[in-house]
């Protein structure tokens, strides 16, 4: 009987030890899994730092030079110093009050007043595998570029003080609400949009503000009699071509992480680009007998547009008709559309940036369904009419916020400090008359 009784209790013993042991590698998983990952990764901070450069270098010199190139040769500076001081102005308000409004603790509308100055963002603070610092400097340049693209739309007549003022007041009223929206939290996230680098965010957003400011500040002196030719179109194709480059920074590097995703956004990156320059090509072949740099250059711009939301989310097959949508659809935006309603966009921001990013905003919606045979993508959605409705509402959101906030702040600046320079400094041109500098002395 003492025998048996002995024999049960070895047989409890190594059943409650069994258990023990299993909870306690439970236990070491789960640990190790929660260290993972709160754990800096080199890879993917070595990759961050990098995609952080690209993007810059999309801004200053890419998006300077682009759009410098395009305008007349009085008004080159004024383009590349407009650049210049956004990229110096969007950093301190990024740092002071932008980046808690957009990645802060708030609610569904904007991020709050908790990271105010960067208050908590330490040496050893993370986002995912990423310090935080970087994570924040990425998305700088972001709120560096959005603002800069609507440069474009107002060139060559807007006074530099205004321009300054109306930078600074969207990009804390804009941006940085949209921008939370989407990925700090807000109400668009919770809808699961998607959005996974910027086409609403950076493009609708930025595009929409750039045509109201063209209808409200009219157009340029001579617009439809003179012939406005592109100063250096060879200026153009550089940026053009450091835009594309950067922009493997600007997707890619949206996944924050060095890993299978980032690889394929960089693939479906160069594929749309590709496919929307040719596309863009063809279509002015077509309408004018020849193919013109500048077509195919904007063609290359609005299939970098175009993928931007949806480069995380679709294969090739997907991207390869992201791209020749987007050629089609911007330059019939630019040319078209832009010549029937008369609105003088300078620099087609309108046509390439928001055209472009609301056919990729739509076109993600489909593509990113995994169910589409060759044309998958990665995501399970509920169904593609549903995400469809979720990626309208996004447009038609940020298309109503941009547009209706970009109005109230020009036509405040209208009657507080006026937005145009005067006949007299336009026909002379902003470069000498605003910076007392020239372009070309020659």
């Amino acid at each position: 009987m003492e025998d048996l009784t002995q024999s049960s209790g070895r047989k409890y013993r190594n059943f409650v030890g069994r258990i023990a042991k299993i909870v306690s590698a439970i236990g070491l998983l789960a640990t190790a899994n929660i260290a993972s990952a709160d754990e800096l990764s080199a890879g993917d901070t070595a990759w961050m730092l990098t995609s952080t450069v690209l993007v810059l270098f999309m801004t200053i010199p890419g998006l300077a030079l682009f759009y410098g190139g395009m305008v007349r040769s009085k008004n080159i500076l004024s383009v590349l110093m407009q650049c210049f001081a956004i990229t110096g102005l969007s950093t301190i308000l990024w740092v002071v009050v932008a980046y808690s409004l957009a990645f802060g603790e708030g609610n569904w509308f904007w991020g709050g007043f908790d990271k105010l100055f960067l208050s908590g963002v330490t040496l050893d603070s993370l986002n995912g595998t990423i310090p935080e610092t970087v994570f924040m400097t990425f998305q700088m340049t972001f709120a560096i570029i959005t603002p800069a693209l609507i440069v474009g739309a107002f060139a060559e007549r807007m006074k530099f003080s205004a321009m300054l003022a109306f930078m600074a007041i969207w990009v804390v009223f804009i941006y940085a609400p949209v921008c939370h929206w989407v990925w700090g939290g807000g109400w668009l996230g919770s809808w699961e949009v998607l959005d996974f680098a910027g086409g609403t965010v950076v493009h609708i957003n930025a595009g929409i503000a750039g045509l109201v400011a063209a209808i409200v500040l009219g157009k340029r002196q001579g617009y439809g009699a003179t012939a406005m030719r592109p100063n250096n179109l060879g200026y153009t194709l550089i940026g053009a071509a450091m835009l594309w480059v950067g922009w493997f920074g600007f997707n890619a590097g949206s996944q924050l992480a060095a890993d299978g995703v980032a690889g394929m956004a960089m693939a479906v990156t160069q594929v749309a680009t590709a496919a929307a320059a040719l596309a863009w090509m063809f279509c002015e072949w077509k309408v004018h007998g020849k193919p013109s740099a500048l077509g195919i250059a904007s063609g290359a711009v609005a299939g970098l547009v175009a993928i931007t939301p949806a480069s995380g989310y679709v294969g090739p097959m997907g991207a390869l008709i992201i791209g020749i949508a987007s050629g089609i659809g911007c330059y019939w935006a630019s040319t078209k559309v832009k010549n029937h309603f008369g609105y003088d966009d300078s620099l087609d921001v309108f046509g390439v940036h928001c055209i472009g990013g609301i056919i990729g905003a739509m076109l993600t919606g489909i593509f990113a369904s995994n169910a589409l045979g060759a044309f998958s993508g990665s995501q399970e959605i509920a169904s593609i009419g549903t995400q469809l409705v979720n990626q309208g509402v996004s447009v038609v959101a940020t298309l109503a916020y941009s547009g209706i906030g970009s109005y109230v702040i020009l036509k405040l600046l209208d009657k507080l400090i006026g937005l145009r320079v005067s006949e007299d400094v336009e026909s002379e041109g902003l470069d000498l008359t605003l910076h007392d500098e020239r372009g070309y002395n020659i």
